[in-house]
C-alpha cells in the first residue's frame, strides 16, 4: 500500500467511526476497560481484532516479534512488553490474559539460524527468549527431524514458555494465585484461520472451537 491508499482506508474508516459514534465517544470518555490483554506477534498476519472479532475498547494488545515474554527482571532489563503486561495487569485490571504464537512464525524459525548481520543486534538478542523452546523441541523430536515439524513444536512449545515467563511478574502471579486473572496460550494458525488453545490439564492444544461445543453441549 502507498500513502494514498492508506489515506483511502482511514476514509472508510470514519465512515465505520461515524455509524459506531456513540460507542466510540463512550471509551473516549469513560476510558479503556478492555476485557483482556493480547500478546501477539508483530507479524502482518496476525491480526487480533478481526481474529475473534473483538470490538474497539475490548482487547489490549502488546505485539513484538515472537510474542516473548521477557522474565520479570526490573534491576536488568528495561521492556515495553514487560511495562505493558504492568499497566494492563495493575492499572486497567484484566481479567485474561492471551499469549498468541502463530504457525510459520519466523522469530522461531531464525532461532534455527545463524545472524551475523550487525544491523539485527536487538533482535538477535531478543531471540534468546525462544532458545528454551528450541532446545525442548529438539529434546523431543531430535535435531535431525523433519524440519516443517520442528518449527511447528518449537512454535507451541514458545507459547507454554511465555506463559512461565510472564507469571514471573509478581502482580500477574499474585492475581493468578487468587483465582481474578486467567492465562491462556494460543497458536493461531495463519494458513487455515484457525486457533488452538493450550490445556494445562492434558498438556495438549486443543481445536479452541470446542470450546463453543462443549458450552452447548452443557
Amino acid at each position: 500500500m502507498n500513502l494514498q491508499e492508506y489515506a483511502q482506508g482511514n476514509k472508510l474508516f470514519r465512515s465505520y467511526f461515524k455509524k459506531n459514534q456513540e460507542s466510540l465517544l463512550e471509551l473516549v470518555k469513560s476510558g479503556q476497560s478492555p476485557k483482556a490483554l493480547f500478546i501477539g506477534c508483530s507479524d502482518s498476519r496476525v491480526i487480533p481484532d478481526m481474529m475473534v472479532q473483538s470490538a474497539p475498547g475490548d482487547l489490549f494488545v502488546i505485539r513484538n516479534v515472537g510474542n516473548f515474554v521477557p522474565p520479570y527482571k526490573p534491576d536488568e532489563d528495561f521492556h515495553a512488553t514487560a511495562s505493558g503486561i504492568e499497566y494492563a495487569v495493575s492499572v486497567l485490571k484484566v481479567q485474561e490474559i492471551i499469549i498468541c504464537g502463530h504457525t510459520h512464525c519466523g522469530a522461531c524459525a531464525s532461532l534455527y539460524e545463524e545472524i551475523e548481520d550487525p544491523s539485527l543486534v536487538h533482535t538477535k538478542k531478543w531471540l534468546e527468549l525462544g532458545q528454551s523452546a528450541k532446545k525442548s523441541a529438539i529434546l523431543s523430536l531430535g535435531s535431525d527431524a523433519n524440519r516443517e515439524e520442528l518449527l511447528r513444536l518449537t512454535e507451541k512449545l514458545s507459547i507454554i514458555k511465555q506463559i512461565e515467563n510472564i507469571l514471573t511478574y509478581p502482580i500477574v502471579k499474585k492475581r493468578f494465585e487468587n483465582g481474578d486473572l486467567s492465562i491462556h496460550g494460543w497458536c493461531y494458525d495463519i494458513a487455515t484461520g484457525k486457533i488452538e488453545y493450550y490445556n494445562a490439564d492434558t498438556y495438549e492444544f486443543l481445536p479452541l472451537k470446542s470450546l463453543i461445543q462443549s458450552e452447548l453441549k452443557i
